[in-house]
């Protein structure tokens, strides 16, 4: 199932701020994205993805990590550089890893991992 962000009616409203926040901090969050970078998580039944815009970016500048508890996304640009660390909300086979990038924005999918084994007792 998918997560609807329409349902929070005050999401534009908290993008917003966020957005006069990082302006005043002169254009960069802690993460060293910018503020016209945006990560979301989806969790899903059986698979994480993430989705980031990273605008201005080649593809072959994208260098991407995984140890199946958090994925770092890294890339370079001649204006900043982009370093983010995301803590997945579940665990993910990252030899599943897939991922895509079309017009400046970057989804990886994982496969989830169970959470637990069934042990039998013989």
């Amino acid at each position: 199932m998918r997560r609807d962000d329409r349902d929070d009616p005050f999401d534009d409203f908290f993008d917003e701020i966020e957005r006069m926040m990082n302006d005043m901090r002169g254009g960069m969050d802690e993460s060293g994205f910018g503020t016209d970078t945006h990560v979301t998580v989806y969790e899903e039944d059986d698979e994480v993805r993430v989705v980031a815009d990273l605008p201005g970016v080649e593809k072959e500048d994208i260098d991407l990590k995984c140890d199946g508890e958090v994925l770092t996304i890294s890339a370079a640009t001649d204006a900043r550089e982009y370093d983010e660390r995301i803590e997945l909300p579940a665990r993910v086979d990252e030899h599943s890893a897939s991922a895509t990038y079309n017009n400046g924005v970057l989804e990886v999918s994982f496969d989830r991992l169970e959470d637990s084994a069934d042990i039998s007792v013989e």
